[in-house]
């Protein structure tokens, strides 16, 4: 056994570390630890100021890039991206009817990838797409439909379209008719 050269108590001879004061005993004796020199409080400003800044850009960074902030009207932004889909699904279903000799589809899935990004831009502003074909005729052929894009937000203008192609609106909280005025 050999005892600590800090406080003397009784220790292994293997022992690194005295589990009594903590010291490290794998250094020699006369060696001397080079001393450290104290930060100067220019540079604890600067190691601040640099801490400061990253954290003041990382909440930048989220404030650009989460949460962006939408500028302008959203409400003629958003009727217009509604009306846009309307004449979007409009041209498709007379590029259907005039393939097929006047007769409408049963349902706009028979139309194709572009009408259902056409609904699917209605429904990021909030609005619902709703195609109503007409009944059969004698032919079993479907002659006319309706077509509302119905607003989900109050105060929002909701509209219609049918076979003649003029878009109609409403800014009452209801569905829109053929009886509401065309959109301009």
């Amino acid at each position: 056994m050999v005892t600590c050269r800090e406080c003397e108590y009784e220790i292994n001879q293997a022992t690194e570390i005295c589990p009594h004061c903590g010291a490290d005993l794998t250094s020699l004796p006369g060696e001397l630890a080079t001393p450290t020199k104290k930060p100067t409080l220019g540079k604890i400003l600067l190691r601040w100021g640099m801490l400061l800044g990253v954290l003041l850009a990382a909440m930048w960074s989220f404030l650009w890039f989460v949460v962006t902030p939408r500028t302008g009207n959203i409400t003629a932004e958003a009727e217009g991206n509604a009306v846009a889909a309307i004449h979007d699904v409009y041209a498709q279903l007379r590029s259907y009817a005039d393939a097929r000799g006047g007769a409408y589809p049963s349902d706009l899935e028979q139309l194709g990838l572009q009408v259902r990004q056409a609904a699917q831009l209605a429904q990021s502003d909030g609005y619902q797409l709703e195609y109503t074909p007409g009944p059969a005729e004698a032919d079993g052929a479907i002659h006319n439909y309706s077509l509302e894009a119905r607003a989900g937000n109050y105060g929002y203008r909701s509209f219609y379209v049918d076979t003649s192609g003029v878009v109609r609106a409403t800014k009452e909280n209801r569905d829109a008719t053929s009886a509401d005025p065309p959109v301009h």
